[in-house]
């Protein structure tokens, strides 16, 4: 655990080194150190540094992290007043969650009044239908809804999610939705396809009481689990029918975004929210599927070739410690492969790590005929600040800490643990206050 923890100290040397001091005091960084701009989004800019940072925060009690966080929170304020997307991963949405969470853990009330005014822009940008040509999680109002749900705002949630109501498309097995306008592949995961529609509605619908919210779900995960081909093992349907861009994109993938290490976090949802044990069932086939599925090994060009939280290893890695955490007993031990599983993920992404000087970082091949080694990206998706968070977890609840983030993902729900109460704040595990 301590190669791990080292590991993770230089993946975020090399991340804050990277760093662009954007004026005011405000510090933002650009996808990739070579870029010209910084970039405020989630998905691979500031936004989805700043939670790895609370992370580091509150593994070390370092206050250096906080300072950094609150510095990016500056950057992201500015954002809020001229960004021009409204999405959860890509725009305003993302920015206005991670404001919040810099409020809540470090008490900036700068960055909360930051966030009123980037969600009273997305409300402001509402047709009554959708917010731009995406029409899903990660672009669309399914996204949009969990964020507004999270910021609680529950009728903006769902004057985002009722659309889906109408425009949902019947099929031989339920409903599914179009997922970009004018495209006619229908995407079936969690990041672009139906699933990811349908996790809005569930975590909406249950919230609100709106039954009829849970009972659309329902019918989009029934015609994604009709397209299963690995059962009743295992949980394995393809990215999209009629394949989208069948050149570049494998048919079936393994990891968050469009592959079963995904699928598995919205039937933990289900788990959760209506207690049916159907849905732990269906969790434990993606498992199944993944641990089985070759990974992290890259067996060919375009089958694993990303160590990132999205689209590879880290996305993986972050559904393992959530099943060690849900069936570990108080020795760690869990009933199947979840800890060796995860421990093997991590020694991969230790052999794949560059380190040098300026710290540790990663570099991903691309899905190309003829492979190549890719600029190292700072965020969450594609970067050090999705693999960091998740390498800290795992070092935390290896030597049997806290297993909750210290910002929790609307898309991965937060693990049962009885031993865990969910009303106790999160502290720095070095003791280090509040900053102000």
């Amino acid at each position: 655990m301590d190669e791990v923890e080292a590991l993770a100290v230089d993946g975020l040397r090399w991340l804050r080194g990277a760093a662009r001091d954007t004026g005011g005091g405000g510090l933002g960084w650009p996808v990739r150190p070579s870029d010209d701009d910084v970039d405020p989004m989630l998905y691979n800019g500031t936004a989805g540094i700043v939670p790895v940072l609370l992370e580091a925060w509150r593994h070390f009690g370092d206050d250096a992290y906080a300072d950094t966080a609150l510095r990016a929170a500056r950057s992201l304020a500015d954002a809020a007043d001229e960004h021009p997307d409204d999405s959860l991963y890509f725009g305003l949405t993302g920015i206005a969650l991670v404001l919040r969470a810099v409020h809540r853990e470090l008490g900036d009330s700068a960055a909360d009044a930051a966030a009123d005014r980037a969600l009273a822009r997305v409300r402001s940008r509402f047709d009554g239908t959708r917010w731009g040509d995406l029409f899903e999680l990660m672009g669309g109002n399914a996204g949009i809804g969990l964020g507004m749900l999270r910021c609680g705002d529950t009728e903006s949630a769902l004057a985002a999610l009722e659309p889906y109501v109408r425009t949902a498309e019947p099929t031989a097995a339920g409903v599914t939705w179009e997922w970009r306008s004018g495209l006619e592949p229908r995407l079936h995961h969690l990041a672009h396809g139906t699933l990811g529609i349908a996790y809005a509605l569930a975590a909406v619908g249950a919230a609100t009481g709106r039954a009829d919210l849970v009972a659309l779900a329902r019918a989009g995960v029934a015609e994604v689990v009709s397209r299963d081909e690995a059962g009743p093992e295992g949980f394995l349907v393809a990215h999209s029918d009629p394949p989208h861009r069948p050149d570049v994109v494998e048919r079936h993938s393994y990891g968050w975004c469009h592959g079963p290490a995904g699928d598995a976090q919205l039937f933990r949802l289900l788990r959760d929210v209506l207690g049916e044990p159907s849905w732990a069932e269906l969790a434990d086939r993606c498992w199944h599927t993944v641990t089985r599925s070759g990974l992290p090994r890259r067996l060919r060009p375009g089958f694993w070739d990303n160590n990132g939280r999205c689209c590879g290893t880290a996305g993986v890695l972050a559904l393992a410690c959530d099943r060690i955490a849900e069936h570990g007993d108080a020795s760690g031990n869990t009933p199947d492969d979840s800890r060796d599983f995860a421990r093997t993920l991590v020694e991969d992404l230790a052999s794949r790590a560059v380190r040098d000087g300026d710290g540790a970082r990663w570099s991903n091949v691309a899905h190309r005929p003829a492979p190549g080694v890719l600029e190292a990206e700072t965020g969450w998706a594609m970067g050090n600040a999705g693999i960091v968070r998740e390498l800290l977890r795992y070092v935390r609840l290896s030597r049997g800490g806290d297993p909750r983030y210290a910002f929790t993902w609307p898309d991965q729900p937060a693990v049962r643990v009885a031993v865990v109460q969910a009303t106790e704040p999160i502290r720095p595990v070095g003791g280090a206050d509040v900053v102000s």
